[in-house]
C-alpha cells in the first residue's frame, strides 16, 4: 500500500458529513478532510436500484492510520454498511505529504 492515502464515505447530510470529517480530523486519523455535495449517488440496495442525494466525505491520512479511521468512520456512521474506499495517494508536494504523516500522530 502507498504510504498516504485519501480515505472516501458518503453520508445523506452536509451535517452528518461534517460530523464524520470533525471527527476524523479530531482524532487525528486524518490530517484534512473535504466535503462534496450533494451528489447523487445511484446505487443497488436490497434488490432495488435507488437514487439519493448524499455527501462525499475524502480524508486524506497516512496509509497506517487506515484500519483505525475504518473503525472510527464505521462506528460514527448511521448507514447499515457506509462505503469506505481507499485510494492510493502517489504523489505530491513532499512538505505536505510530511505535514499529513505528522499531523495523524499524537
Amino acid at each position: 500500500m502507498a504510504e498516504h492515502v485519501i480515505v472516501a464515505t458518503t453520508t445523506d447530510s452536509e451535517t452528518k458529513a461534517r460530523q464524520l470529517a470533525m471527527g476524523a480530523i479530531g482524532a487525528r486519523l486524518g490530517a484534512c478532510a473535504q466535503i462534496v455535495g450533494p451528489i447523487l449517488s445511484v446505487f443497488r440496495w436490497e434488490g432495488d436500484v435507488q437514487a439519493d442525494t448524499e455527501w462525499r466525505v475524502e480524508i486524506k491520512t497516512a496509509a497506517d492510520r487506515v484500519g483505525a479511521l475504518t473503525d472510527h468512520l464505521k462506528a460514527a456512521h448511521t448507514y447499515d454498511m457506509p462505503e469506505v474506499i481507499v485510494t492510493p495517494i502517489t504523489g505530491g508536494s513532499a512538505e505536505y505529504l510530511a505535514w499529513l504523516v505528522n499531523e495523524t500522530r499524537d
